[in-house]
C-alpha cells in the first residue's frame, strides 16, 4: 500500500489508490479516529464501519450547513476528542466538505483524511482542500483552504451507488475534459455510462487521471489567485441555481456548462457546442432548465467570483482550453437572459 505523494503549500497529501478500507487502520489510530458518514452510505456499507468510533448525519446537500457543523462538534466534544484526534470523513463532497472544514475549526485544527464514495468526490470534491458549509441559497459561502492528510480510494464504495450519482460525478469528468484534457474529451466521446463501469481498469484509469489533473491544477495555484479559476467551468451559473431548484450538483453545473458554452461563442468565438452537449446529455444530464433567470442572476451577484461590478467567468476558447474573461455584470446579465438553448 504504496502512496503517492503531493506537496501542497503547507502540507504533503498521501493519496491511496485502488486500496481497501480493511487497510485504514495501517493510517490511522481507530482508538484516536472519529468517522464521520451519512445514513445513505452507512445504511449500504455496515460492515465495513464495524468498531469505528461513528458520527452519522443525515445526507443531503440541504444538511451541508452551519447547523450540522455544530451539531457534529457537540458530538465530538461528547466524545472526547482532542488535538490528537483524526477526522475521518466517508462519504460524498457533502461529507468531504463538512469533515475537512469542521477538522479545520475544532480546536483550531486537527488531523483529517478523507474517503470519497461517490464518483463525484473522488474526481472533484474530495480533491483540492477546498472545505465549507453553504448558506441559505448561497453555495459554499463559509469556509477554509486546508489540505487532508490523506486521500483513500477504495472503489468497491462506488457498486452502491444509484443511476443518477453516476451521472453526477459525469459532470465534473467533463467539466476537466473541456478545460484541460481534450484526449479525455475524446474518450467520454466514444463511451458512456455503462460501458465505463464495465472496464473497472477504464473507470479506475479515468479516476486517476482526472484526480491527477486537478491536483496539478491545484499545486500551481492552491488559493485560486489564477488557473485553478478555471476549475470553476460550469460552476458560476450552476452554483445559483442548485440549491434554488433542488438540483443535484451534477445536474447544475451541466446546465451552468451548456449556458458558458453559449458566453464562449459570444465572447471567443467557440464552435464546437453542439459537441459538447451531445457529450453531456451522453452522459444522462441536461442542458437546459426551467428557472426564473432574473432570480438566478441576484444570487449570481453574490458569487465568490466576483470582483467589485465584475464576475470571473470561464469560458472555452477550444475543447481542452478554458480561458478566465472577466465580464461586467450588466453585460452578463443581459446576455445570458437572451440565450435560447434548445435540447
Amino acid at each position: 500500500m504504496e502512496p503517492l505523494n503531493f506537496k501542497f503549500s503547507s502540507t504533503n497529501v498521501e493519496y491511496y489508490f485502488d486500496v481497501s478500507f480493511q487497510q485504514l487502520n495501517k493510517l490511522v489510530d481507530k482508538k484516536k479516529t472519529i468517522v464521520l458518514t451519512d445514513d445513505n452510505v452507512y445504511e449500504a456499507h455496515k460492515e465495513k464501519f464495524k468498531d469505528w468510533e461513528l458520527i452519522v448525519i443525515k445526507p443531503g446537500e440541504e444538511n451541508k450547513i452551519q447547523s450540522t457543523v455544530d451539531e457534529v462538534i457537540g458530538l465530538m466534544i461528547e466524545m472526547e476528542a482532542d488535538r490528537t484526534t483524526t477526522l475521518l470523513g466517508v462519504g460524498g463532497g457533502v461529507i468531504t466538505d463538512l469533515t475537512g472544514y469542521i477538522a479545520s475549526i475544532f480546536m483550531r485544527g486537527i488531523s483529517f483524511g478523507f474517503v470519497p464514495t461517490t464518483l463525484l468526490g473522488m474526481v472533484d470534491a474530495s480533491v483540492g482542500g477546498k472545505n465549507g458549509v453553504d448558506v441559505g441559497v448561497y453555495k459554499n459561502m463559509v469556509g477554509v483552504i486546508r489540505q487532508p492528510k490523506f486521500l483513500f480510494y477504495d472503489y468497491s464504495f462506488l457498486n452502491t451507488l444509484p443511476e443518477w450519482v453516476w451521472s453526477d460525478g459525469f459532470a465534473e469528468i467533463i467539466k476537466h475534459a473541456c478545460i484541460k484534457d481534450a484526449v479525455a474529451f475524446n474518450q467520454l466521446e466514444n463511451e458512456d455510462i455503462d460501458s465505463i463501469r464495465m472496464k473497472s481498469s477504464v473507470l479506475f484509469g479515468l479516476i486517476q487521471r482526472n484526480v491527477l489533473l486537478k491536483t496539478q491544477i491545484v499545486q500551481q495555484d492552491e488559493f485560486e489567485k489564477g488557473d485553478r479559476k478555471l476549475l470553476n467551468f460550469g460552476h458560476t451559473l450552476g452554483h445559483a441555481i442548485e440549491t434554488q431548484y433542488a438540483l443535484t450538483h451534477g445536474q447544475a453545473v451541466a446546465i451552468g456548462m451548456s449556458y458558458a458554452l453559449s458566453l464562449s461563442e459570444q465572447l471567443v468565438g467557440f464552435q464546437e457546442s453542439t459537441k459538447v452537449r451531445e457529450v453531456i446529455q451522453q452522459y444522462n444530464l441536461p442542458v437546459n432548465g426551467n428557472f426564473d433567470m432574473k432570480k438566478v442572476l441576484e444570487i449570481l451577484k453574490m458569487d465568490k467570483k466576483r470582483v467589485d461590478k465584475n464576475m470571473n467567468f470561464i469560458l472555452l476558447e477550444k475543447i481542452g482550453k478554458g480561458e478566465i474573461k472577466s465580464i461586467p455584470l450588466i453585460q452578463l446579465n443581459k446576455m445570458v437572459q437572451k440565450i435560447k438553448i434548445i435540447d
